[in-house]
C-alpha cells in the first residue's frame, strides 16, 4: 500500500499527483501487462538485442 504524507493546507490535486508519480515508480501496471501474456525467452532475448542495437546506432549517430 502506498502512503502519501499530506501537509496541512496542501492542495488535494498535489497529493493526487504525488500518488500517481509514486504509483508509476512501483511499476505495478507494467508487471500486470507483462503477466497478462507469456513471451518465450527466445523472443524476449531477441527484443533485447534489437533494442541494444538501436541504442548503439542512436549513440553513434549523435557523435
Amino acid at each position: 500500500m502506498l502512503i502519501i504524507p499530506v501537509k496541512e493546507g496542501e492542495n488535494i490535486e498535489r497529493a493526487i499527483k504525488k500518488y500517481k508519480k509514486k504509483f508509476e515508480k512501483t511499476k505495478v501496471m507494467r508487471q500486470l501487462r507483462d503477466r497478462k501474456q507469456f513471451t518465450k525467452p527466445s523472443i524476449s532475448k531477441r527484443q533485447e538485442k534489437i533494442r541494444a542495437s538501436y541504442k548503439q546506432r542512436m549513440e553513434s549517430a549523435e557523435m
